[in-house]
């Protein structure tokens, strides 16, 4: 993609949370961008232009897509990060209601816009996909809606990086760890999540920002990044590599600090 023109780029639940700071880092570096979410979310994103959106709803999405390319024109970068989390429930509690919404935007919503938009990308022979997936979709936890979800985005986004990469169109995702978001923020305010248990495992021995998993994500999206496609890339302060360490007593604690050593 050359940065030299105008790059259109549109990210899906981009009112809010990562979403919102995936957005304000890709317009940060000059993209033209467009945020695609529900109507009662538009007035936080007043200075990006706005697309009433309900993933899960093919029509919608086609609808967003010809009304974007007739406003503001040809769309270079996808990224999908509408999504929804759910209460942590064993699966005799966790009614299909609750499952059922969860598969449709977490999933059936990437998959809409990424069908929608990504075919249009390929046709054009060049593109950028870049999905927001979970570590939770990599590990096993007690969220048998959500993890399965995020699971098959990674799964997805590999099997469309096959299908389009002839078509030079690159799809990977990022898989954030535990970032302090608004929903996770009202996950911990209701007693559903505990701070320290969020944190305890990570190696770096913290949450993850915004800021962070949009830092990949521009990255992802970006010529820099231009040989990487079909790949997943955690963004989780350490907690992939952290989690194993809970059977050995924990992560270490940090070194005391020695100014005077140097290093040779």
């Amino acid at each position: 993609m050359n940065r030299s023109q105008d790059i259109v780029s549109v990210v899906t639940g981009g009112a809010s949370g990562i979403g919102l700071a995936c957005a304000q880092a890709l317009a940060a570096r000059g993209d033209r961008v467009v945020v695609l979410d529900l109507p009662a979310t538009r007035a936080t994103v007043s200075a990006m232009a706005f697309v009433e959106c309900d993933v899960a709803q093919q029509d919608s999405v086609h609808q967003a897509l010809q009304r974007i390319e007739a406003e503001h024109g040809l769309v270079s970068v996808l990224v999908n990060s509408a999504g929804v989390i759910q209460p942590r429930l064993p699966p005799e509690d966790l009614d299909m209601a609750t499952w059922d919404r969860v598969m449709d935007i977490d999933l059936r919503g990437t998959y809409l816009t990424c069908a929608a938009f990504g075919a249009v990308m390929a046709r054009r022979g060049h593109g950028a996909v870049v999905n927001i997936a979970s570590i939770t979709g990599s590990r096993s936890v007690p969220l048998h809606a959500y993890a399965p979800a995020k699971a098959a985005v990674i799964s997805l986004t590999q099997c469309l990086a096959g299908e389009w990469g002839r078509s030079g169109v690159r799809v990977n995702s990022v898989s954030p760890g535990y970032t302090l978001t608004p929903a996770l923020q009202r996950a911990i305010d209701v007693g559903d999540r505990d701070p320290s248990d969020l944190t305890r495992a990570t190696a770096l021995g913290r949450m993850v920002r915004t800021e962070e998993v949009a830092a990949a994500v521009a990255f992802l999206t970006s010529d820099a990044s231009s040989g990487i496609t079909g790949v997943d890339l955690p963004v989780d302060a350490g907690w992939l590599a952290g989690t194993p360490w809970q059977t050995y007593g924990g992560v270490p604690g940090a070194r005391a600090r020695d100014n005077k050593t140097r290093l040779v």
